[in-house]
């Protein structure tokens, strides 16, 4: 993948190219333990020449993929295998299509912003409206759906509305494209925040078999609230 498909564009002057699509589980699934629980989007995402999809929900997942069988580059589509079950409505329309590199607003906000991407996407939305519900502060969530291109325009014009950004990421935090996202926004919108970034993360060590501890090491609503909460100093 990273040898060949996303250098072969480059490495033929544009003459080759290369609409392949790898489609598979990323992350961690239920208690699979350390060898079977990798989020690997900020590693494709590095190498120029691939595209990286992760969708959140079901209409996502047609519209993108359709998206990605036409794009003429690589993509790396990326599924949460916690998500497998869970429905939604997907249009019936054969030809639906979601643009790569185009993130969307799953909840609009005044307050706060949450970038949410994959499985936490849903955690970030029940965040949003417990928020909402228990101390009226309005939360904004975007998901970018697309790692590589990302769209930092549609975050960033976020920020300058709520002025505060948490970002939550089932991934390690060293590295990761949480951290990129960091990096985009200090450099696009530093003069718009009113207080610190804050990333909720999947802790710094291999994941735990035992539920419990699995559950202790990733994102969960609580800690999107709490994460909230500080930057809106609550």
């Amino acid at each position: 993948i990273i040898n060949h498909a996303a250098k072969m564009l480059y490495m033929s002057g544009g003459e080759f190219k290369v609409p392949i699509v790898f489609r598979g589980p990323n992350g961690s699934a239920f208690q699979v333990s350390s060898q079977h629980s990798q989020a690997l989007e900020a590693f494709y995402a590095n190498f120029p020449g691939l595209k990286v999809v992760m969708p959140s929900t079901a209409a996502d997942a047609k519209g993108l993929l359709k998206s990605a069988i036409r794009d003429d580059n690589p993509v790396i589509f990326m599924e949460q295998e916690r998500m497998y079950g869970m429905k939604g409505e997907v249009p019936e329309d054969e030809d639906f299509t979601i643009p790569l590199g185009v993130a969307d607003i799953k909840r609009e906000g005044k307050d706060c912003t949450i970038v949410a991407r994959s499985m936490t996407v849903p955690m970030a939305l029940e965040a949003a409206e417990k928020m909402q519900q228990e101390f009226d502060v309005s939360v904004e969530v975007i998901d970018p759906r697309t790692i590589k291109p990302l769209d930092i325009d549609t975050i960033v014009a976020s920020i300058k509305k709520t002025n505060r950004l948490v970002i939550a990421e089932e991934s390690h935090s060293f590295a990761s494209v949480g951290a990129e996202i960091t990096y985009q926004v200090m450099d696009h919108a530093f003069d718009y925040l009113d207080a610190p970034i804050k990333r909720v993360s999947t802790v710094e060590a291999p994941m735990p078999y035992a539920k419990n501890l699995e559950a202790a090491a990733l994102p969960s609503v609580d800690k999107i609230i709490a994460a909230v909460k500080e930057v809106c100093y609550i």
